[in-house]
């Protein structure tokens, strides 16, 4: 048996949210040159239609709507029309009071929205959006599972673990970094599959919104496919889901079954730097008088 998945992850540089018609356009050439493109996974980077100028983003009031507004139907008939499942980024959504969300959607081949995830971990002092409190996986019907991630989510392994936990087989990782620690994102990713055991897809923008370096990462940490600089590209791929279950079941490089580690019987391990939840009022371990446990 076999779940293939063909992607097309569009290193592009940004748009102007209003910038509908050009997105539409941009999305259908990239199908065009697939193979496979009916029932593709197409994503693109993070707020790639988000922009005030080039390499420029805007800030979060502007362009924002709520989930259900223009923009929506838009992605929603463009996924339909081609017959591909779309994750368009993320978009500025206007939530509730003056509150802005930067937020990833999906879109089904049959034009339908599937789910919509607001960023837990803006990068901050520099972004400014609410952020989220929700973990989200969306099932593609007849193909698998995928999660939700934002560019520096990925710096916070509980954010992945949880959607592998959900079921999650491939983690999307949508991403505007146009700064130097793109170096350590890699590595981490690599981090978030292998300790995961899941694919990880981590789409980057084009220069001059970000410097690029997108990659697919598979179950062991292997990079599948890769972008070599910051130019406007396409990667392409087209992965198995099956491959999740045999590497959970035999173990990554044939050994380690992470999943498998603890039995029934043993002995229950707390985890007192949690209580839980995350508490911004103890996240950080300066904050917190709890002796550490043996």
């Amino acid at each position: 048996m076999a779940r293939p998945l063909p992607l097309i992850l569009a290193q592009a540089p940004g748009r102007p949210a209003d910038d509908l018609a050009g997105f539409a356009t941009d999305v259908e050439r990239r199908v065009k040159l697939h193979a496979h493109a009916r029932g593709a996974l197409v994503v693109y980077p993070e707020l790639h239609l988000g922009e005030s100028a080039p390499g420029i983003p805007a800030a979060p009031a502007e362009g924002a709507e709520s989930l259900d507004g223009k923009r929506d139907a838009a992605f929603a008939e463009l996924a339909g029309d081609l017959g591909i499942w779309l994750v368009p980024g993320s978009v500025y959504e206007r939530g509730t009071g003056d509150r802005v969300h930067n937020t990833t959607l999906v879109y089904s081949p049959q034009g339908e929205r599937l789910g919509a995830y607001r960023k837990i971990c803006p990068w901050r002092p520099y972004e400014t959006t609410t952020p989220g409190n929700r973990f989200e996986v969306v099932d593609l019907p007849g193909v698998g599972r995928i999660g939700l991630s934002i560019c520096y989510d990925t710096w916070f392994p509980e954010i992945s673990r949880q959607l592998a936990w959900m079921g999650a087989e491939l983690i999307v990782n949508v991403v505007r970094t146009p700064t130097s620690d793109r170096a350590q994102e890699v590595v981490l990713n690599r981090a978030n599959a292998i300790t995961n055991q899941v694919f990880v897809a981590s789409v980057n923008s084009a220069a001059p919104s970000g410097i690029g370096r997108s990659l697919v990462i598979d179950p062991q940490g292997t990079v599948r496919a890769e972008t070599v600089d910051a130019g406007d590209s396409t990667l392409t791929d087209v992965i198995d889901l099956d491959e999740v279950i045999n590497v959970r079941r035999y173990g990554t490089a044939g050994l380690n079954r992470i999943w498998e580690q603890f039995r029934p019987g043993d002995p229950a391990l707390e985890l007192p730097l949690y209580g839980g939840r995350i508490d911004p009022a103890t996240w950080n371990p300066a904050h917190t008088t709890e002796e550490p446990r043996c």
